[in-house]
């Protein structure tokens, strides 16, 4: 196993000043990424989880606090049994491989999203993952699985419409922090820095509430191409710009 950069007695390392708490990425341009190469889309796939790896171990090693990928949207679905198989294929060889080393460097790793509906050996390597990463200090993993905001924010919804019911909160008791506390991401602070690679220039139904004040980055970089380097110059870029947050 390679350790992680030396941290803390905290357990953390410590974040060059005006960099972001919590940063998210869509990792887009997999298929696209094969496709060029003359390669099977699986491939694609393969070589985007190699990549996560490198980023998750720079991002601990950057001490972020937290750190949010969409692996699998809601709408992924809607793609050919044979790839949907082979995600699920890297989802637990990932988490059985990699989880010692992300154990031992104090990561803890969060799913977010609806994860009930996978297949019950995925749901086994993800719930393992989370149960013994749980009490870890260090960086904040959160792997968007089945994950949408539009459906995040209605199951919140009704959760809290559950609680108005049973008359265990009142309308009037009904509050942002009530609403964040029901939240996949809940605990965590806001998206600061939202990434995608692949050159699209949208959200796609990801951290949609969590992402209200985030400062955005759109690279053209496919995922398997989008390099430490580019990494760091994007950070650069967010530690240069002026967050007002409506201020002046």
């Amino acid at each position: 196993m390679k350790p992680y950069a030396q941290a803390s007695n905290s357990g953390k390392n410590e974040p060059e000043q005006g960099m972001p708490r919590h940063v998210a990425m869509i990792m887009d341009g997999n298929g696209r990424w094969a496709k060029k190469r003359g390669l099977p889309r699986t491939l694609g796939h393969r070589a985007g989880m190699e990549r996560m790896k490198g980023i998750i171990r720079l991002t601990s090693d950057l001490g972020i606090e937290a750190l949010s990928l969409y692996a699998f949207s809601t709408e992924n679905w809607k793609r050919p049994e044979e790839e949907i198989g082979a995600l699920f294929g890297l989802l637990i060889e990932y988490f059985h491989r990699e989880i010692d080393e992300l154990h031992q460097n104090r990561v803890c790793i969060r799913a977010i999203g609806e994860t009930s509906l996978f297949p019950e050996n995925v749901r086994d390597a993800i719930n393992s993952a989370m149960q013994k990463t749980k009490e870890n200090t260090g960086l904040k993993l959160n792997v968007g699985l089945n994950y949408g905001a539009q459906d995040e924010l209605l199951r919140a919804t009704k959760a809290i419409a559950r609680d108005v019911q049973q008359g265990k909160l009142t309308l009037e008791g009904i509050t942002a922090q009530v609403l964040d506390d029901r939240l996949d991401t809940h605990g965590l602070p806001p998206v600061d820095f939202l990434i995608r690679t692949g050159g699209d220039r949208r959200l796609s139904n990801f951290l949609l509430y969590q992402a209200a004040y985030a400062e955005l980055e759109f690279v053209n970089d496919y995922w398997p191409d989008f390099s430490n380097e580019r990494y760091l110059e994007t950070l650069r870029d967010f530690q240069s710009r002026n967050r007002r947050f409506g201020g002046l």
